[in-house]
C-alpha cells in the first residue's frame, strides 16, 4: 500500500504551518481562549487540514497522471508509473475527505465551512470542465487561494464570531500567488523547451518565462501593498519588518535560478538553509514587534509637512 500512501503526499503537510499566521492574525485583534484549549483546537485543526490537503492530492496524482509522464522527475510518481486502482484511488480520496471533515467539525461551524472550501478548490483546481490548473494566470490565483484558506483556518482556531481584515487576507493570498508563480517559472526554466513544458502543463503552453517572472513581481507588489494597508491600520511596528519582507521575496525569486531549484518542491525548502535561517529572523522580528511598543512610529500615521 506504499504507493497509496505516497500519492497522499504525507511529506507535504509541512505546508499546512501556513495557518499558524491566521493565530498570530487573531493573537492582535481578538481574545484569546485558554492556551489548554487552543492546543486542543490548534492540534485537531492541523490534522484536519492534513487531511484535506491529502485529499486534493489524492486526485491531482490521479488525474494528472497523463500530463506527468512528460515531465522529467514526475513522471516517476506512482500513479504514472504503476499499476493503481481507481477504484481504491476513490475510496483513499472519500476516506481522507470525510475524516478531515469530521475532525474540524470538531472545531466549529467556520473552520469546517472553511474546511469545504478548501476540498472544493482541489476539484476545481484539478477536475474537468473547470480544471483551472490548465489556465494561465487562473491557475496560480485559483491554487494560491488555498494560502488564505489557511489563514482563515488558523484565525477560527481562535475564533467564529468575527472575520479578519480583508487586507491581511488578501495580502496572504496574493503572497500566495508569488509562491505559485516562482514555482512554475522555475519549472519552466528547468524542463527547458517550451513544446514539453506545455504537454506536461496545459498552461505552460501560453507562458513564457517573461510572462511568469512578470506576473510574479504582480502578485508580489499586491500583498505587500496590502499587507501595508493591515499594518498601517493594526500594528504601526510592523513597518520595520517591510525591509526583510522584500528581501525575501527577492531572495525567494534567487533561489528560483538555481538548477533543479527547491523552489519547485516546496515542501524541500528546509533544504536551503540560509533561506530557513532568514525565515528565522523574520519571526523572531515580528514576535518582538509584536509585544514591544514603538510610539515614535505613530508620527508617520499624522500627515505632516516640513517647513523651510
Amino acid at each position: 500500500m506504499k504507493k497509496y500512501v505516497k500519492i497522499a503526499r504525507p511529506d507535504h503537510w509541512v505546508k499546512n504551518i501556513f495557518i499558524i499566521p491566521g493565530l498570530g492574525v487573531a493573537f492582535l485583534l481578538v481574545e484569546f481562549p485558554p492556551a489548554g484549549v487552543l492546543l486542543y483546537r490548534f492540534l485537531i485543526a492541523f490534522l484536519a487540514t492534513c487531511m484535506i490537503a491529502s485529499a486534493n492530492y489524492v486526485i491531482n496524482e490521479w488525474l494528472d497522471a497523463e500530463f506527468d509522464k512528460y515531465h522529467p522527475t514526475k513522471k516517476y510518481r506512482p500513479v504514472v508509473s504503476e499499476n493503481m486502482s481507481f477504484a481504491i484511488v476513490m475510496l483513499e480520496y472519500a476516506g481522507l475527505a470525510l475524516a478531515g471533515l469530521a475532525l474540524s467539525f470538531l472545531i466549529n461551524l467556520s473552520f469546517l465551512v472553511t474546511e469545504v472550501w478548501l476540498l472544493v478548490m482541489g476539484i476545481v483546481y484539478n477536475v474537468r470542465p473547470m480544471r483551472t490548473k490548465d489556465i494561465p494566470f487562473l491557475d496560480v490565483i485559483s491554487e494560491s487561494v488555498n494560502n488564505m484558506i489557511r489563514l482563515l483556518l488558523g484565525w477560527f482556531v481562535v475564533t467564529s464570531s468575527e472575520m479578519p481584515p480583508g487586507s491581511i487576507l488578501l495580502g496572504y493570498w496574493m503572497g500566495g500567488a508569488f509562491l505559485m508563480g516562482i514555482k512554475r517559472f522555475a519549472e519552466y526554466r528547468m524542463i527547458g523547451d517550451p513544446k514539453t513544458a506545455g504537454l506536461y502543463r496545459k498552461s505552460f503552453a501560453r507562458y513564457s518565462e517573461r510572462t511568469l517572472l512578470c506576473s510574479s513581481m504582480f502578485y508580489a507588489f499586491c500583498s505587500t501593498f496590502c499587507m501595508g494597508i493591515f499594518l498601517i491600520k493594526y500594528r504601526l511596528e510592523y513597518v520595520l519588518l517591510m525591509p526583510f519582507l522584500f528581501l525575501l521575496f527577492v531572495y525567494y525569486l534567487y533561489i528560483a535560478f538555481k538548477d533543479d531549484s527547491a523552489v519547485q518542491k516546496p515542501e524541500k525548502l528546509y533544504k536551503e538553509r540560509k533561506l530557513m535561517v532568514f525565515v528565522g529572523i523574520i519571526v523572531l522580528i515580528a514576535v518582538i514587534l509584536t509585544v514591544v511598543d514603538i510610539p515614535g512610529l505613530k508620527l508617520f500615521q499624522e500627515p505632516f509637512l516640513i517647513h523651510i
